[in-house]
């Protein structure tokens, strides 16, 4: 019996192709993305003859349910020289598919790309985010507006930039592959993926203290309501007002430096973090490649060189692990940035302090007219103990980072 499913058209087979999880892929390209070399895991899942591989254009093996959108955004990046990525479903001669996730780097002469077997459950939210590209792309939507339909998503998702995802990405997929392998992370990738997390926790702490900092945006204009209600005896509340106001502005200021927009402190680390993350873990799967690519000729034609294929992924293998140390440098910079910027809003949060002491002052002087003053000193009370608390642990997921950091650098 036949493995093509009747149903679809153009050979397409809706079952899947299986090879084991502890395999991986390798290919090499002239700059036209003509198959020049490949591995004998390549060769044997795709099902085509190296003679029908060799010379022919890599789209060869891809499936049609692939949107456009994801190679329109591959080749983009390339051609910027960005190494990049993306879950693939890619077809076999008999028409069955099976998904990788590739990762995809320009070379002086083309590109190369290793492969290994995506086990998470980030594959199944891809796949259905493709299904809807693809269904648009029908529906007569171009590439390039499809391509921006998988950054919106990957926004969406919280990730900033398709950098950050692609790390978060290779990372779920290493971790959720070295799992079912039954290996443990090596302690390099483990320092990365510890990073990654602790900018995370960063991010949410720094949006809830946000949000404790937006809840006493009103309080100087409540004092100065009130100052005015008390008359000549408002005085001390009206300077204390004009002064809490100068804080909260500074305190604007500092978090639109610290956590708004693309230039701003904490996308700087993050950046740097997953750009790192995602070298090492890049590395770590072309080193894994060229170990498993082994020295013998025999399952390989005379047109490929195997030694020749092993030297340029270890040239490009160590050329990665260049760039995650040079990553590295920029971590240990925006680490030490990012420390001084929670410094400076320590002292703000001190500042606030004494206000709050100079509220509760007035406060009691005023007996039954302070009252509402009172009701100020108490939200300022919970608001400041809150964000003293995000700031602490702020400080101390920055501690995680630069320790992670230096570690990383005692084994490299």
């Amino acid at each position: 019996m036949s493995e093509l499913d009747p149903a679809f058209p153009s050979g397409v087979s809706k079952s899947e192709a299986t090879f084991q999880v502890n395999e991986a892929f390798y290919s090499r390209t002239d700059k036209r993305a003509v198959i020049k070399a490949g591995n004998e895991v390549f060769q044997r899942v795709a099902g085509h003859e190296w003679e029908e591989l060799l010379g022919a254009p890599h789209k060869l093996i891809r499936h049609p349910d692939m949107p456009k959108g994801v190679f329109h955004m591959l080749w983009e990046r390339l051609k910027a020289g960005k190494p990049t990525g993306a879950y693939v479903k890619n077809r076999r001669i008999c028409g069955r598919f099976y998904w990788v996730y590739a990762l995809v780097a320009p070379t002086e002469d083309g590109y190369i790309s290793t492969r290994i077997k995506p086990v998470s459950s980030l594959r199944a939210e891809v796949e259905a985010l493709y299904a809807g590209m693809l269904k648009h792309e029908q529906d007569g939507m171009s590439a390039a507006d499809s391509a921006e339909t998988l950054q919106k998503w990957i926004r969406d998702q919280g990730f900033a930039t398709y950098d950050n995802f692609q790390s978060h990405a290779l990372a779920t997929e290493f971790e959720a592959r070295s799992r079912q392998m039954g290996r443990s992370l090596d302690p390099m990738l483990q320092r990365f993926v510890d990073m990654s997390r602790a900018i995370a926790e960063v991010w949410d702490e720094a949006d809830r203290m946000t949000e404790a900092f937006k809840a006493i945006r009103t309080v100087p204009m409540n004092m100065r309501i009130i100052a005015s209600r008390l008359e000549n005896v408002g005085g001390p509340i009206s300077a204390i007002s004009v002064n809490y106001s100068q804080m909260l502005e500074e305190m604007s200021t500092w978090v639109k430096t610290f956590v708004e927009g693309d230039d701003c402190v904490f996308a700087h680390i993050r950046s740097a973090i997953f750009m790192g993350q995602f070298l090492c873990f890049a590395s770590a799967v072309e080193r894994e490649m060229i170990t498993g690519f082994g020295t013998s000729q025999d399952a390989y034609p005379d047109t490929i060189d195997v030694a020749r294929e092993i030297a340029e992924l270890t040239e490009h293998e160590q050329r990665f692990m260049q760039q995650t140390i040079d990553r590295l440098s920029s971590v240990e910079r925006e680490a030490r940035r990012f420390a001084h910027s929670v410094l400076d809003m320590k002292r703000y949060v001190t500042g606030l302090s004494s206000t709050r002491m100079m509220c509760k002052i007035e406060s009691a002087s005023l007996s039954e007219s302070g009252s509402s003053l009172a009701g100020i000193v108490e939200q300022l009370d919970s608001c400041q103990q809150e964000i003293e608390d995000r700031l602490a642990r702020v400080m101390d997921l920055n501690a995680v980072i630069q320790n992670n950091t230096a570690l990383l650098r005692s084994m490299i």
